[in-house]
């Protein structure tokens, strides 16, 4: 669930971190095989990051993190004129 999951980005790191929480079932559960408790992720970013930029969704138990890259400094043409 988006409420037990935490992402923060510190200059070049970017941190995941939350709670897997058992979910509640009827009957006999014979064997369990899901993992649960806390759980942490680290990532070094490049330093060509927007870090302001970026974003996260959640969706079918799926979490996306869209971290953009700075554009390139590209080469400017500068025209020659007559004097």
């Amino acid at each position: 669930k988006r409420d037990d999951i935490d992402i923060e980005i510190s200059g070049r790191e970017l941190r995941i971190t939350g709670d897997l929480k058992e979910r509640e079932r009827e009957g006999v559960l014979r064997r369990s095989t899901r993992r649960t408790g806390h759980f942490e992720y680290r990532a070094h970013l490049p330093s060509d990051v927007r870090p302001d930029d970026v974003s996260a969704g959640l969706g079918d138990g799926v979490l996306t993190v869209t971290v953009p890259k700075a554009q390139a400094v590209k080469p400017r043409h500068i025209e020659i004129t007559g004097t």
